[in-house]
């Protein structure tokens, strides 16, 4: 993987870093952990414009994101709500669970984004609950601007100042994300065990 993102940010550069942002988005095992500091080594060696470098990071990002947003948009609250009922048990989600989530994202969204953004392996499962509760658009890309641009410039700048030592940021991120992933299986398991049924909506 670390072969493979050297490799197409060596040859596409700007274009390369946009598409692994993308793709960073919608598959979070991409990490941009090492795409962005690895950019910012770039910069430093003046290769590329540590500018541009960030503005195809940050662009990258929000394409990717914005997929999810739209998915969870079009699929909607109600046909989520069936979706679970359908699933049962494997959703691990009652409808009281749903509609508290709902009201609570309704009030505070703009704050789950904005800090969604910045945490590893939620970045891009963020954009579900948004896109659910139908927050509008433009709030939701300029929530996830601010946050998507404080995350790619400190990447960046990591990277440009570390220079060849660019990797150990993914070093110091990694546990992190997999600490993350690792919490989000547990308590997965542990509603499994506990769910209950979801009542119909009517």
């Amino acid at each position: 993987m670390s072969d493979f993102i050297i490799g197409l940010i060596t040859q596409w550069s700007y274009l390369g870093i946009f598409l692994l942002m993308v793709a960073e988005n919608i598959f979070p095992p991409i990490p941009s952990e090492l795409i962005m500091p690895f950019a910012g080594y770039v910069a430093a060696n003046g290769d590329l414009n540590a500018f541009g470098v960030l503005v195809a990071g940050t662009l990258g990002s929000l394409v990717g994101t914005s997929a999810w947003y739209v998915v969870a948009r079009m699929l909607g609250l109600e046909r989520f709500v069936w979706l679970c009922n359908k699933l049962g048990r494997f959703a691990t989600l009652s409808e009281d669970d749903i509609d508290k989530a709902h009201h609570w994202f309704e009030k505070h969204g703009w704050l789950a984004v904005f800090l969604g953004r910045l945490i590893p392996a939620i970045r891009t499962l963020i954009s579900v609950p948004a896109g659910l509760a139908a927050m509008p658009f433009p709030r939701f890309l300029l929530i996830s601007t601010a946050g998507t641009l404080l995350w790619t410039a400190v990447l960046t700048a990591a990277g440009y100042l570390l220079q060849a030592g660019y990797h150990v940021v993914e070093a110091w991120i990694d546990p992190v994300s997999t600490g993350v992933v690792v919490l989000a299986v547990v308590i997965y398991i542990w509603r499994f065990v506990t769910w209950k049924p979801i009542k119909d909506i009517g």
